[in-house]
């Protein structure tokens, strides 16, 4: 949250960091740290790329509440939202983190004295192209936690969840106060520009926007004319800006785009500020902007995905119902373990890269249940085990790894992956360590999901889907009767018979998996791998907990080890083969050789699972509304990444049913789309030929 002060410096962009990223536009920069005394003899970072402090010599928390809360009229703007109503805040520079951690504290003091916004949701969405890095953020942040106590527990829950700084959207929800942070790294034309609404039911836009970018003397890009366009675009009349520069490529940048600007009174040694109304938005499209909110919505299977989204839609306020023909996780969702590691992708595609950021919210959202799983004295939702790729079948070498974080992935010594992996023959020198993965527990994660106030399950077989101008009928039956139900939405999340619940849902692959495993004995124990491996296949060491037995055959308490899977394209039966148990042994021998004198159990006599992954034919999944649809909506065809993929699946499908910003750029949720032309092209000219 940068400020022009009198004492600013001018450093340089280092020339190994600027040559870095103009040649590699994705790969995030980090911000360098440098450090000035203020006005009170305390340490205040300075950008190093910039040569701008970061916030007021004089008092940068102060400096927020009075630029950017007071002068956007947040305290009054938000204690005047209706129930369940989302209010968004846009800022340019996410810095710190201080503008945010003082509205999330402003928002906290009005819903503690304003009942009414138990169930209104505050989204506030920030951009920055030189992240700081977590060891420098938890510094600046320890000493404003001792300045601002009121800021300490906010603090801790922004650190525990600030991302690896890797290009796109990282989607950081904090549930308990219906706060949703969506920070945005890279430039931030291009961040904002990825704010798309062509795919929602009501267009969103800003409320608030805070422009706090470094000041135009250091950084003029950020108050560029296509920065202004991208305002205008994503404003509507009344929305507001504020911000501490009165420099005239500012002022002329909003008076262009449509504000009405006015000069007042600025913070400390600042004479002026600027505040700032949309007056002249760009024409809206066909999209309604009137806020309305839907009541109840179907949601048809309860694999992953249906929960999921289930879930999200419930915790947005929405009453949900679960409809399954057979029970919650009865397909392919129900494997006892489910391992969630990405597809790792060279680092200049991570931005449009699905795996990465889903893999990312994902491992955020389950590490949030598992804080409801130890209050409820429940199993785990996700043990973070660690996972070693040994890079038998992957795309990506060890010198792109070395592109990445390491908070999110790195090539480890060999020593170290013999030490967490339990090898000791294996060539281990290339390899991909992913310290935030682990293992899923389906089970546990259906208890978490079920369990939510909003959600309501039945058993029921759909018949029939019906949708007029303001309802969508369900019928169907279950174990005693014919039923019908009315709801505002319908989500089907059926995998591949989805397709057979409404046509303009394309067919998909079906592709056979089974799971295989067996209880080793405390020998066997002692020799297999200690954490999750990939290679051909994957193997994962496991412990029994309470609720497993409901899925598959498995004692609590009793350790067991899971490797697969199978791979039969075009095979949708379920029966336990065990020939490919036997494919699934054959394939970790084949990688691992020294294991082969440690699996002596004869693998048609382990236990086995097998279910159907639906894969579209371009691989992604199907997301969003159907075509002349207003009410029917589908998120399916996760192929095996559904534990990966649907959290982050989900919340872009709640937010587009909403009318708000997705965490998924507009380019992806085109490649998302059950409408996509390519696909249903595909699967056309497919049809032809085998007929």
């Amino acid at each position: 949250m940068p400020k022009p002060s009198s004492a600013t410096i001018n450093v340089p962009l280092p020339a190994t960091n600027a040559l870095k990223h103009a040649e590699r536009p994705n790969v995030i920069v980090p911000a360098k740290i440098e450090w000035q005394t203020d006005d009170a003899g305390n340490k205040v970072p300075v950008s190093g790329e910039f040569g701008d402090v970061y916030f007021s010599h004089a008092d940068g928390l102060a400096e927020s509440r009075h630029v950017f809360l007071a002068h956007n009229q947040l305290p009054e703007r938000l204690a005047n939202l209706v129930p369940q109503q989302c209010f968004t805040i846009a800022e340019l520079g996410f810095g710190t983190g201080l503008n945010f951690l003082a509205t999330w504290q402003l928002w906290r003091q009005l819903r503690l004295t304003h009942s009414h916004l138990d169930s209104a949701h505050l989204h506030f969405i920030t951009t920055e192209k030189y992240p700081i890095p977590l060891t420098d953020l938890k510094q600046i942040l320890a000493l404003w936690a001792q300045r601002a106590p009121e800021l300490a527990e906010l603090i801790e829950q922004l650190l525990a969840s600030y991302p690896p700084l890797i290009a796109g959207c990282h989607r950081l929800n904090f549930f308990a106060d219906n706060i949703t942070l969506d920070i945005w790294l890279g430039d931030a034309g291009d961040s904002l520009a990825s704010l798309g609404f062509e795919t929602a039911i009501q267009r969103p836009y800003i409320d608030a926007w805070f422009l706090d970018g470094f000041a135009p003397s250091c950084n003029e890009i950020l108050w560029a004319a296509s920065i202004f366009m991208q305002i205008q675009r994503l404003s509507r009349a009344d929305t507001t800006a504020a911000t501490y520069s009165c420099a005239g490529i500012v002022k002329r940048g909003l008076q262009a785009h449509g504000f009405a600007i006015k000069k007042v009174k600025g913070f400390g040694r600042k004479r002026e500020m600027l505040t700032a109304v949309m007056t002249e938005p760009l024409p809206l499209d066909d999209h309604p902007t009137l806020y309305t909110h839907p009541n109840h919505t179907v949601v048809i299977g309860a694999g992953v995905a249906g929960l999921l989204t289930a879930w999200t839609l419930a915790n947005r306020g929405i009453n949900v119902t679960i409809l399954d023909k057979s029970a919650p996780l009865s397909g392919a969702s129900g494997n006892p373990r489910a391992l969630l590691a990405p597809n790792m992708t060279p680092i200049h595609h991570v931005y449009e890269h699905l795996h990465s950021i889903g893999y990312l919210y994902s491992g955020r959202l389950y590490r949030d249940f598992n804080k409801q799983a130890a209050i409820q004295r429940t199993p785990l939702i996700l043990e973070q085990t660690g996972t070693l790729d040994l890079l038998v079948k992957t795309n990506i070498g060890t010198e792109q790894i070395a592109d990445y974080p390491n908070a999110m992935a790195a090539t480890i010594t060999t020593e170290e992956a013999r030490r967490l992996s339990g090898l000791k023959a294996k060539d281990l020198a290339d390899n991909l360590y992913l310290p935030q993965s682990g293992l899923v527990n389906p089970q546990a994660l259906k208890t978490v999901t079920l369990a939510h106030s909003n959600i309501n399950y039945q058993q029921f077989s759909v018949t029939d889907i019906k949708e007029t101008e303001d309802k969508v009928t369900v019928s169907g039956n279950n174990s005693q009767s014919p039923i019908t139900i009315i709801a505002d939405n319908v989500v089907i999340c059926a995998a591949y018979e989805s397709h057979q619940l409404d046509k303009r849902i394309v067919a998909c692959r079906t592709i056979r998996g089974q799971l295989s495993w067996f209880t080793p004995t405390a020998e066997q124990i002692t020799k297999l791998p200690k954490l999750p491996l990939k290679y051909s296949g994957y193997c994962a060491p496991f412990i029994g907990q309470s609720g497993d037995a409901e899925l598959n055959n498995i004692i609590e308490n009793q350790s067991q080890f899971l490797l697969g899977a199978s791979f039969v394209d075009g095979d949708a039966n379920i029966d336990i083969r065990l020939e490919e148990n036997q494919q699934n042994y054959d394939k970790l021998i084949e990688d691992m050789p020294e294991l082969a004198d440690v699996l002596i159990t004869d693998p048609s006599l382990w236990q086995a699972r097998a279910g159907i992954r639906t894969q579209t034919l371009d691989y992604h999944p199907l997301v969003g509304l159907l075509a002349q649809s207003k009410r029917l909506w589908t998120l399916s065809a996760m192929g095996a990444k559904g534990y990966a993929l649907a959290p982050i699946c989900a919340e872009a499908l709640a937010d587009m049913m909403l009318g708000c910003f997705t965490p998924l750029s507009s380019v992806m949720l085109t490649r998302l789309s059950p409408n996509r032309a390519r696909l249903h092209k595909a699967r056309n000219n497919v049809s032809k030929l085998s007929s």
